[in-house]
């Protein structure tokens, strides 16, 4: 088994199972050993052999060709047994079912999944509500509800709640929803998405008016112009990332059994499209576990891709049957159409072993071409599996009814893997590889350089590697300027700011024509984007035939702490995560820092006011008295609150309005003090800094009066290098290291981390 260090420490962390006290009762083998065993079980109801398939899937697991989604390995096998990611809950308009599902959401969120949920059947705010007389809320106002019983659902220490709440596109109260999540502070535990009809698509590039539906009556209420409405999703999504699209008419034209109603939404990540009460078991194949080594380097051996896509549905079937799933009406239907969806990670690393760069024609074709093989090969065996195991049960009622019986209503999705990839030591789903090295945090305090394996060894067989280098990346974030790089290896390893948003669409639009279900994928944008390039993308994104789109533009979270280089230097996950009442973290104070201490004279005596800052910015205050007394108690507690609401992200500009001014009457009593008291003096020491780093230009603070400046220290780099910096990465909240926007989802490769759950 080839687990590293990182894989490890997650596993131990979130996956194997432990005491009342948090220590493991069981390692890596056992819980390997412990699913495979559980989901082997359900060959017994086919006459299967169950020892044999057992041994298949440990060694499937152990070998990293394949994983499972996360509650599979955390609960195969012990008392919850809920093995799936995502689920898809009904919100009807009455006050008895919108608490019906959010008691349903919490009981799934306990058991470990997420839900996902489509609002447009709520009636718009104002309308009328006839049993009491009163007026409706409307969707934005019980998704705040949703998030708030969220908020409160701990999912066993292991995952938190996490939500997709969709609006279609001509509910009366969608410029309401798109703007829902604009200050970062509400509805953090959801995604959200617009449905988007292609009707309404078609009305926004020809810029015509469209109607808004009525959800009681079918009847068109009012109308927009079809393109200011797009336009204001584009602004949205381009200020914070939200909210998606959702192309529901495509995610309908491949509804299995559309006579079961229709499909209205999707998981938290945007991949996995549902209907109410569906549920679906996903897992990925590790493609560089896919590829062999010949004389000419490395190639597809899609020998051994065949065999494990086959053991893999087989697998995945068999979750379906050993399943203990949270609702009954969740069972059944889940068991009525038996969705699986069969995924990949890895394939960034897998095109550098290849030679390909990701933002290449040839690497559209790859993906093409293996994800067609999965595809078809899964379809295949989901079939083999029917004439032993027989169709799924609403086979006649399906798009398939006339043809060969087939196991499964649908086979391969294309999942976030942040934690699988971690485990398995590959790039996560179809994403480019977000950085190529970083500086990783272990648990002492220490950091050590973590570097790409596949850049590491390139490297040393050209002899240029080395840890000076190594942390050259890591400032920079990419390979694209760093002189010491050949060109030929600057055009392979390409990171996820490297590749073009056009083409991030190319590949995933690759990967929509081969799967059944969708395709979680985040497109990253340079944080100098413009409004019109998100357009772009999202109007590429609709030609192409891809099924959403969701984007990330870097450093558009706001209040978000930003770094670059050393991962002690910050730490916070997003905005939405951030700004939650209760849960701001503030980073950790950095190692080194640089700054003045300046003397000043206040009523009791002498103040020494010292302001350091790092490549962030200001950072901490400290302040100590003369020898004449003072409040040196007072003092050191502003300084202390001071240096932690800095560190959270809190603008300096609210901060010193909040000190400066403040009077003391043994400070005012005397003649010619520049201060009115310590709080004030604080002010003044950090303002100075401020403007003479010239970290002031975005908070434009005003100087109450001019004053000199003290000699300023060497600083290490220019204010427009840590501006440019600041967009490159964000921190965990749980570990301090960078996280990455990437599948639809906010992932740390450090621990694990999920926003998504």
């Amino acid at each position: 088994m080839n687990i590293g260090n990182s894989g490890l420490s997650v596993l131990k962390k979130r996956y194997l199972i432990k005491d009342e006290q948090g220590n493991p009762t069981e390692n890596v083998e056992d819980m390997f050993n412990r699913v495979a065993d559980t989901i082997a079980s359900a060959d017994e109801k086919y006459g299967g052999d169950v020892k044999a398939s057992s041994k298949t899937f440990y060694d499937m697991m152990t070998d990293m060709e394949f994983l499972p989604n996360s509650p599979t390995l955390m609960n195969a096998g012990r008392m919850l047994g809920q093995l799936s990611a995502c689920f898809v809950l009904p919100v009807d308009d009455s006050m008895e079912d919108i608490f019906e599902a959010i008691k349903n959401a919490a009981l799934i969120h306990k058991s470990g999944g997420g839900t996902g949920f489509s609002f447009t059947r709520l009636r718009q705010k104002g309308a009328p509500v006839n049993s009491t007389g009163g007026v409706a809320s409307g969707p934005v106002t019980f998704m705040k509800v949703f998030n708030s019983a969220t908020e409160a659902v701990k999912q066993g220490g292991t995952r938190r709640g996490a939500n997709m709440g969709m609006l279609q596109i001509d509910h009366p109260d969608i410029l309401e929803f798109i703007d829902c999540k604009a200050d970062g502070s509400e509805i953090t535990n959801f995604n959200i998405s617009v449905a988007v009809t292609e009707k309404f698509m078609e009305a926004a590039l020809r810029g015509e008016n469209y109607d808004l539906i009525d959800p009681r009556t079918g009847e068109a209420v009012a109308q927009l112009n079809a393109k200011e409405v797009f336009d204001k999703i584009v602004t949205a999504a381009h200020n914070n990332g939200e909210p998606g699209i959702v192309f529901i008419d495509r995610l309908n034209r491949d509804n299995v059994v559309p006579n079961q109603g229709k499909i209205e939404a999707t998981n938290p990540c945007g991949e996995q499209p549902l209907l109410p009460y569906e549920s679906c078991n996903l897992g990925s194949i590790n493609l560089v576990a896919m590829l062999k080594e010949t004389e000419k380097g490395f190639e597809v051996d899609f020998e051994k891709l065949e065999r494990v896509t086959r053991n893999a549905v087989h697998f995945l079937d068999n979750v379906i049957d050993v399943n203990n799933y949270p609702l009954p009406a969740i069972d059944k239907t889940t068991k009525d159409t038996r969705k699986i969806g069969l995924g990949v990670m890895g394939f960034a690393d897998m095109l550098l072993m290849l030679g390909i760069p990701y933002n290449s024609e040839e690497g559209v074709m790859m993906a093409e071409k293996v994800m067609g093989f999965i595809n078809n090969t899964a379809k295949d065996e989901s079939r083999r599996l029917a004439e032993v195991r027989g169709a799924f049960p609403l086979f006649n009622e399906s798009i398939y009814a006339g043809g060969k019986p087939i196991r499964n209503g649908t086979v391969t999705t294309i999942a976030p893997t942040g934690t699988l990839s971690i485990i398995a030591g590959v790039s996560s789903g179809v994403e480019p590889v977000f950085a190529y090295v970083f500086i990783r945090n272990v648990m002492d305090g220490t950091e050590f350089i973590e570097v790409n394996p596949i850049l590491k060894r390139t490297l040393e067989k050209r002899g240029l590697y080395s840890e000076a280098l190594m942390k050259k990346i890591s400032e920079e974030g990419s390979l694209a300027h760093i002189d010491e790089i050949p060109e030929d290896i600057k055009r392979v390893f390409v990171s996820a700011h490297d590749v073009s948003p056009i083409w991030h669409i190319r590949m995933q639009a690759a990967f929509q024509n081969n799967i059944d279900n969708a395709v979680s994928k985040t497109v990253n944008f340079q944080s100098t984007a413009t409004k019109e390039d998100v357009q772009e993308v999202y109007e590429l994104a609709y030609k192409l035939g891809c099924k959403g789109v969701t984007i990330y533009r870097d450093g558009s979270r706001m209040g978000q702490v930003l770094n670059v280089g050393k991962v002690n230097n910050g730490k916070e996950e997003n905005a939405d995560e951030s700004l939650v009442y209760g849960h701001i973290m503030p980073r950790p104070r950095p190692t080194i820092t640089q700054g003045f201490t300046e003397k000043v004279k206040i009523g009791c005596g002498n103040l020494y006011i010292t302001v350091n800052y790092d490549e962030n910015g200001i950072c901490e205050v400290f302040t100590s008295t003369g020898r004449h007394g003072g409040c040196p108690s007072q003092s050191e507690a502003i300084s202390r609150l001071t240096s932690i609401a800095l560190r959270s992200g809190v603008d300096i500009k609210e901060i010193l309005e909040q000190l400066r001014g403040i009077r003391c009457p043994s400070t005012i009593r005397q003649q010619g003090m520049c201060v009115t008291s310590c709080p004030d003096a604080i002010a003044k020491a950090i303002e100075k800094v401020l403007k003479m780093q010239d970290f002031g230009k975005k908070t434009e603070v005003k100087a109450e009066k001019p004053a000199p400046a003290p000699t300023p220290a060497p600083v290490p780099k220019p204010q427009a290098k840590i501006d440019e910096d600041k967009h490159k990465m964000k921190f965990c909240p749980e570990c301090g290291a960078k996280i990455e926007h990437a599948g639809g989802c906010v992932i740390c490769p450090n621990c694990g981390y999920s926003k998504c759950g």
